[in-house]
């Protein structure tokens, strides 16, 4: 066990992000916000810190990290499955 939390500390911290803009709609498990004329929904749960009234129209600071909902990963390494075919070199034109 100490070793896997060994290789999780040598890959250093988690990045953090942040948005910021007005709520356009809050539940119980997502926030959404405008950012540059884009919606961006962003997951929370009973764990989000929450400080202020948080209502649509409130201009908020969001600070999040991405985390993966589902990884596939493929034989070949491509994310279609299939094989990457290479064009044939182009013949150069003989001269005459």
């Amino acid at each position: 066990m100490a070793l896997l939390a060994g290789n999780v500390a040598a890959a250093g911290p988690i990045k953090t992000y942040q948005v910021t803009g007005p709520v356009l709609e809050v539940t119980d498990t997502v926030i959404t916000v405008e950012k540059d004329n884009e919606k961006w929904q962003i997951a929370r749960d009973k764990e989000t810190k929450v400080t202020g009234e948080l209502k649509p129209g409130a201009k908020v600071t969001i600070q999040y990290r991405m985390s993966a909902t589902t990884i596939d990963v493929k034989a070949d390494g491509k994310a279609d499955g299939k094989a990457e075919t290479k064009a044939a070199p182009k013949e150069k034109p003989t001269k005459k």
